[in-house]
């Protein structure tokens, strides 16, 4: 196992570089990237009633899981161990791709306070109870772009119904088209077959004003790419393996949107024209729509 402190892949060196940041995210690489998690991150996990997982079915691609529990249902034995207690059965797409040894992506986010920490290494231990992540790559992100709202576990989940579609419907592209806030995950190619910790699964928070995903038909939506910390972890997979997946919630009501996509970064042109502020734009080709309704013991408060 390669446990050497971790640094940036080409496809995050290749966007740094295009971006002119070079540099000085090889300074910010070295400073801020951990193989381990310092004591702020253990107890910072500790809070949260609930976690965003990225992980890779059989094939590769990627997919986002919510994990939900009452605050310490994660929790860190030792500095280089995460442990979650989330149920067989309630697990989302994780259900399926979590085995020993398999990679995995978590971000935790504390959106009443800013805060969000995200983690990514191989599953070391799994049962019906829950499972151990080992670290391989740990770190804070800025507070930015993250809304104020606080999320309250212990609230009744109702039953849970599932519909899939090929493309977002009426309803799926009226909540996309509001939604202020979601979370993508991505994967280096080689992420099933590799220990280098920089080849693994991530999985992000994207934000902004309400509305600015934009919805172009029923199979494309365009998203801006605001000034941000220049780490490139999402588009810098997105360079090497354009599958992503993408978890929409709707804060008001609990119900998820699960979107299988290919993801392309877009430098120039009139999509980006189009979207004030936006440094470059990620165009979505989503192939899969995955409605969720019920099963969600959260609540969220305004902050």
């Amino acid at each position: 196992m390669n446990t050497a402190a971790p640094g940036w892949h080409p496809g995050e060196r290749a966007l740094q570089a295009r971006a002119g940041v070079s540099a000085r995210m090889a300074d910010v690489g070295s400073r801020v990237l951990r193989d381990h998690m310092p004591d702020q991150h253990r107890s910072f996990f500790t809070l949260l009633p609930f976690l965003l997982a990225g992980t890779v079915d059989a094939s590769g691609q990627p997919r986002v899981s919510l994990f939900t529990g009452a605050p310490g249902f994660a929790h860190s034995p030792q500095p280089r161990v995460l442990r979650v207690d989330a149920a067989a059965g309630a697990r989302g797409h994780a259900d399926e791709d979590l085995a020993v040894g398999a990679p995995v992506g978590l971000l935790g986010i504390e959106a009443h306070t800013g805060r969000r920490n995200r983690m990514n290494g191989w599953i070391e231990a799994l049962d019906d109870r829950g499972f151990a992540v080992r670290v391989g790559q740990s770190f804070g992100n800025c507070p930015k772009y993250i809304h104020p709202r606080q999320a309250v576990h212990g609230a009744a989940g109702g039953p849970v119904e599932h519909a899939t579609h090929g493309a977002l419907d009426a309803a799926g592209q009226a909540l996309v088209a509001a939604a202020d806030t979601f979370f993508i995950a991505t994967a280096h190619p080689d992420a099933l077959r590799s220990d280098d910790p920089v080849a693994g699964v991530d999985v992000s928070h994207r934000g902004g004003p309400a509305g600015f995903v934009r919805v172009q038909d029923a199979a494309t939506l365009l998203v801006p790419d605001y000034v941000g910390n220049s780490f490139f972890n999402t588009f810098g997979n997105l360079q090497l393996e354009p599958r992503c997946a993408l978890l929409f919630i709707d804060f008001a009501t609990g119900e998820r949107l699960h979107l299988v996509a290919r993801g392309e970064v877009l430098w120039e042109g009139p999509e980006r024209e189009a979207l004030p502020g936006a440094l470059r734009v990620l165009r979505l080709s989503v192939s899969e729509v995955r409605r969720t309704t019920g099963g969600l013991p959260l609540r969220w408060l305004p902050a």
